[in-house]
């Protein structure tokens, strides 16, 4: 495969002028949620906060998952304080995987960028703004967050959990060579319709969903830019990857090997 230069695959066709978002872009964030009750009013007002103060028009869909804690019940709270047509709860009665919840977001928003994280405060929407400058430079289809490129790192985990997270990335970048510097992680803003696109693409579900997100985007020639981001650790609640999530990610990492 050929080699890529600054995390950014070639075009595949012309490209839209350099500029400033205009007055017609939007940015819709998918926030999937399962037990983030103590975790949602902060990060809903660290988005309010970072769109208004940067001027760009935006909408949070929440996909809540069933969560047994009330996360649901916090989600329509500020879905009264905040308003209805910037706070959008779109509830799952069930947990049923990352890609299906994007696919159920997006089938809500009317922005035509998205832009997916998490909703446990691990991802700070301060580098959001850098997002939108990033991709309105070169018109990437995707930008990406990177824990491992520039500046950017992780805060808050013990020495066990950066060695399975430095780990898998390498052995990632050595089998797939992805032409992006973090694999796993999940703070990326794409065009709407690269994403719709991607997604039809992907067949993998929890942890690898976002690997097979890149290596999909490779395969069709999207544009890739990266900012380094610093991912803390959360402070609320319980981390969702265990012992079966490792074992997925390693299976989902050969089939992917075998089949790209």
């Amino acid at each position: 495969m050929a080699s890529m230069e600054a995390g950014v695959t070639p075009a595949k066709s012309r490209r839209e002028p350099e500029g400033r978002p205009s007055a017609r872009d939007k940015y819709s964030v998918l926030l999937p949620t399962y037990n983030e009750r103590e975790n949602l009013p902060l990060i809903v007002w660290l988005l309010v906060k970072c769109f208004s103060e940067s001027g760009f028009n935006y909408e949070i869909i929440i996909i809540d998952d069933g969560s047994p804690d009330g996360t649901r019940d916090v989600a329509e709270q500020l879905e009264k304080i905040y308003g209805s047509d910037k706070i959008l709860l779109r509830p799952r009665e069930k947990k049923l995987g990352l890609g299906t919840a994007y696919i159920h977001g997006m089938k809500h928003a009317t922005g035509n960028y998205i832009i997916i994280m998490d909703a446990d405060l691990s991802h700070h929407p301060k580098f959001i703004p850098e997002f939108i400058r990033k991709q309105k430079e070169s018109n990437f289809d995707i930008v990406s967050g990177t824990r491992y490129k520039g500046n950017g790192g992780v805060y808050g985990w013990d020495l066990k959990r950066k060695i399975i997270s430095r780990g898998a990335n390498f052995v990632t970048q050595i089998l797939l060579r992805p032409g992006a510097s973090d694999l796993t992680g999940s703070f990326r803003l794409y065009k709407k319709e690269v994403l719709q696109k991607l997604i039809e693409k992907c067949v993998s579900k929890g942890y690898v969903f976002q690997m097979e997100m890149i290596i999909r985007a490779r395969q069709l020639n999207y544009t890739i830019g990266e900012v380094p981001i610093s991912f803390v650790d959360r402070v609320y609640g319980e981390s969702k990857l265990g012992g079966n999530e490792i074992v997925s990610f390693l299976k989902g990492l050969l089939t992917l090997f075998a089949t790209t």
